[in-house]
């Protein structure tokens, strides 16, 4: 699980939890059942407007030495239709 942080039309930030999985350089997220407004989420929203995009991704247990974290920065896609989607 992650955090995805994107920016709304206003240029505010809009950090969301999101579960992911990553296939070579890239990062894939669905929007799935579970109890949501639907798949018109803001963070899609927020993608189609502006696609830039940060991840983080962390671990956390006691004691600290096992913390770690990583920080992505890229460009969002949304895939409406066509086999990567299906996939």
């Amino acid at each position: 699980m992650g955090r995805i942080a994107t920016v709304t039309e206003e240029g505010r930030p809009h950090v969301v939890p999101f579960v992911f999985a990553l296939d070579d350089d890239t990062l894939y997220s669905s929007v799935d059942a579970k109890p949501k407004k639907g798949p018109d989420l803001q963070r899609i929203r927020n993608i189609r407007a502006n696609p830039a995009v940060q991840v983080v991704v962390d671990h956390y247990e006691e004691p600290w030495e096992p913390i770690w974290w990583v920080r992505l920065t890229g460009t969002a896609e949304v895939l409406e239709e066509g086999s990567e989607r299906e996939r």
